[in-house]
């Protein structure tokens, strides 16, 4: 798609720096603990430049770690990452900008949740910049629960709804095909939505799309929480909460964009890997009991379905 030249970062910048104030006033009243706050600056020369604010959450009631970033960077080169659908911009300089917050509460009845909205513009002197947006949400539980994968669903169904009927199970298919662990053979979690690269219904309409997504996931989050945040559990539920948690990080250290985005621009690591959960673990070729509910996750919730 041409270059568009209504392109306003500074709408985009406003919108998300409100987004994540609004999602850690959400989550910070559900938890009761407050988020504190990190800001952050990259430091004179190199080739990045810019900052954020880091929203970090840990040890809380409900939340046993949870982070919540805003970042603002520019550089003189587009990392591999984000040039890999679109060779003809290598080269190029480039503005990104997003929220991204991964939460890992400490029930290992609640599910874990990923969401992430940001735009990217590839720059270059005397042209309009090329712009694009990506992000969506993805759940990932310890113990399924259909209702719950059906609400998610339905929230992230209904937030991309008045932008084409058609999106909806794109971005599904997409997002279940983006958080797959090849290695393992399984989804991530029951999914969610997933976009990148997204500017084909011009910047007003895409930066449109990609509020709805991000405005969604309170909605679709915040209610899971406060449904299982009371189940009783024991040792043995935690205990396969960290061995689950270990597939988040092996996800998030081969597979995942941003991460790998993040890791080639030279961005902050402790921002970049917040997504990490507090505690996790491996365990040589485990397998759960069969008829137990860890069975359920791997046979009834780890393959890809329609959930609404």
């Amino acid at each position: 798609m041409p270059a568009d030249t209504t392109y306003d970062v500074s709408s985009v910048r406003s919108y998300l720096q409100g987004l994540q104030t609004r999602i850690v006033d959400a989550l910070g009243a559900l938890d009761g603990k407050p988020f504190g706050s990190d800001a952050w600056q990259r430091p004179p020369g190199g080739n990045l430049r810019g900052g954020g604010v880091t929203r970090i959450l840990e040890d809380g009631a409900l939340i046993e770690r949870g982070g919540v970033g805003f970042s603002d960077v520019a550089g003189d080169k587009l990392p591999p990452s984000a040039t890999a659908l679109r060779p003809h911009l290598a080269g190029r300089g480039f503005e990104a900008m997003g929220v991204s917050l991964v939460m890992h509460p400490r029930n290992p009845y609640c599910p874990t949740a990923h969401m992430n909205v940001r735009m990217l513009a590839a720059t270059k002197e005397g042209e309009a910049p090329v712009f694009w947006f990506g992000g969506g949400m993805d759940l990932t539980p310890y113990y399924g629960f259909e209702e719950d994968a059906a609400h998610f669903h339905g929230v992230c169904r209904d937030a991309l709804a008045p932008f084409g009927a058609e999106l909806y199970p794109r971005f599904k298919r997409w997002c279940d095909d983006y958080f797959f662990l090849k290695h393992r053979n399984e989804t991530r979690g029951v999914g969610g939505i997933f976009f990148d690269d997204f500017d084909e219904l011009g910047f007003e309409r895409s930066f449109e799309m990609m509020q709805s997504v991000g405005d969604a996931f309170v909605h679709a989050y915040l209610p899971l929480l406060e449904k299982r945040r009371a189940t009783p559990y024991g040792e043995r539920e935690r205990e396969f909460q960290s061995y689950r948690r270990g597939r988040y990080v092996e996800f998030n250290l081969v597979y995942d964009r941003g991460t790998l985005f993040g890791l080639q621009s030279g961005g902050r690591t402790e921002s970049i890997l917040l997504s990490m959960p507090p505690v996790a673990n491996w365990r040589y070729d485990w397998q759960p009991e069969p008829g137990t509910p860890e069975a359920r996750l791997y046979s009834d919730f780890l393959t890809p379905r329609d959930w609404v």
